[in-house]
């Protein structure tokens, strides 16, 4: 039984322990760029430039990302119905959904930085709850009338953000506290409060805060007020809300304790549902189904990221979801599309199974001119991005007439130091000797293997030279349409690339930018 003198201390250590906790916290190196990187992928959304062509720049910018972006992508549940494997961020942008990247990437990010902290198993599943809760705001989110409801999964994911830090700096901390609330003799904020001198809410709000996450966000991870449940007035409200019945409901599909793993999901989930179903407008059969849901993606995102659920389990008897999340109906093995990310590599960077990445490009871009949803800059980062991994460059650009201005310029770009050079990489579009106006004057495509060859050096302009002035080899694909230049695809490498280009890539690289085009002109 808890005495008053117990309370007393307790509340005086955890004061001690919350302040103790937050300075670690802050000493530590790898949070501040964590939370400048959470910070920028919440930000994206609201930016008024292109966020598909942004978020693409971000993911691409992280080796780590790109692959378990692309390694989620190629799941079952997400690959196409051909089987195509995806190898292009891009295209995994479409086939998943803008929502569903951003919300993966914010959580992929949170489990890089903190799996490691401690190896403890608190640690691992107090990140699947994470994940599991933001999978539920997601679905919620694709039936809200609200506007950029799919905040709500972002609010989700840091809704347990409190327990994660703790879990991860302090274990012992954290085991004292789910001794406590095991006990039954405190609720769930009170063992807390008791330990660590606020509530986990209150306690993740507070490094949320340093992170510059958006108010709305933070706000909705207050507790709700005690009482029934009226039907949100409001778009804060309904956030607070989800993230609430998110939360509660990945603590329910991953808890351990015997006595709630032997029964059906469905019905250790039946007070939440009885709390929040007329509210957020769930009956029993939209209930069940996206529980299914959510068990089989949970699963898979947790794979994607090297987190197996079933460790996470206490006992070889115990099973923290249905029986049926253990059939062969859940334990999909993801696409191989390892083997064409990590293929052998000549001297040049550029992968040895080249014709199979610009092959599976082809057929991304063939599926996403067959939808009706694709915009044209979709369509360029998509064979840009193709054009970048298959081939091995440093960076790659697309380069576009602007008429008024009478120039050409970058204007979509990928690759080592994007952003600079393309800012830089603009020129006159008056007739030059030049390579890319002989390129476009004649539509004719140039792969250059050894760009210090003198008679390719006399055709380099002087503003390439000062741009990229280490460039060893590099491709010219003009876009012409017409008889008209519209600009032109540029690669570049360091190195130079004795390989060459067979004929068999050569037709596939033609194959991508006659696709281009046929978009420009339906466009």
């Amino acid at each position: 039984m808890t005495t008053p003198s117990s309370v007393y201390l307790g509340s005086h250590v955890s004061e001690t322990a919350r302040d103790r906790l937050l300075k670690k916290i802050k000493e530590d190196s790898g949070l501040p760029t964590l939370g400048a990187a959470i910070s920028k992928v919440v930000e994206i959304t609201s930016s008024g430039e292109d966020p598909v062509s942004r978020l693409a720049h971000f993911v691409l910018a992280d080796v780590a990302l790109t692959q378990k972006i692309l390694r989620l992508s190629n799941t079952i549940q997400y690959r196409t119905v051909a089987g195509v494997p995806v190898t292009t961020i891009s295209r995994a942008i479409f086939l998943l959904g803008f929502n569903t990247v951003k919300t993966s990437a914010l959580a992929m990010l949170l489990v890089d930085c903190f799996r490691d902290k401690q190896q403890a198993k608190s640690v691992r599943k107090e990140l699947v709850h994470s994940l599991c809760a933001s999978i539920v705001a997601r679905e919620l989110a694709q039936r809200s009338q609200y506007h950029d409801a799919e905040e709500a999964a972002v609010a989700a994911l840091f809704k347990n953000i409190g327990r994660v830090l703790v879990a991860s700096f302090d274990h012992q901390l954290h085991e004292r506290i789910q001794i406590m609330r095991a006990s039954e003799l405190t609720q769930a904020h009170e063992a807390a409060n008791l330990l660590l001198g606020c509530s986990y809410e209150r306690f993740g709000e507070s490094v949320l805060q340093e992170w510059s996450i958006p108010d709305t966000i933070i706000q909705s991870l207050a507790p709700l007020p005690a009482g029934e449940l009226k039907k949100a007035n409001s778009r804060s409200e309904w956030l607070k809300q989800v993230a609430s019945f998110s939360d509660a409901v990945a603590e329910l599909m991953l808890s351990t304790e015997r006595k709630a793993v032997s029964a059906k999901l469905s019905v250790r989930c039946a007070p939440v549902l009885q709390k929040f179903g007329r509210v957020l407008e769930l009956d029993q059969t939209r209930f069940e189904e996206m529980l299914k849901r959510v068990e089989s993606e949970t699963r898979q995102l947790a794979d994607s990221m090297d987190i197996s659920i079933l460790s996470l389990i206490d006992g070889d008897d115990q099973e923290p979801l249905d029986d049926k999340v253990l059939s062969s109906e859940f334990m999909l093995k993801t696409f191989d599309s390892d083997q064409l990310q990590h293929a052998q590599r000549y001297p040049s960077g550029k992968p040895t199974n080249a014709r199979d990445l610009l092959l599976a490009g082809v057929q991304d871009v063939m599926q996403m001119m067959a939808s009706d949803q694709v915009k044209l800059n979709d369509m360029i980062l998509l064979v840009l991005e193709t054009l970048y991994g298959a081939m091995g460059f440093r960076f790659a650009t697309a380069c576009l007439r602007d008429v008024k201005q009478s120039r050409y310029l970058a204007r979509v770009s990928v690759g080592e130091y994007y952003a600079e050079r393309q800012q830089g990489f603009v020129f006159s579009a008056k007739e030059e000797k030049d390579v890319f106006h002989l390129a476009m004057n004649n539509n004719v495509d140039l792969m250059i293997s050894d760009a210090k060859d003198p008679k390719v050096q006399n055709l380099l302009p002087q503003w390439h030279k000062d741009l990229l002035p280490d460039t060893r080899s590099f491709i010219v694909l003009p876009l012409v349409l017409q008889k008209k230049s519209l600009g032109f695809f540029y690669a570049d490498r360091a190195v130079t690339a004795d390989e060459g280009v067979p004929p068999d890539e050569t037709a596939l690289i033609k194959t991508l930018k006659s696709q281009l085009l046929a978009a420009m002109m339906r466009g």
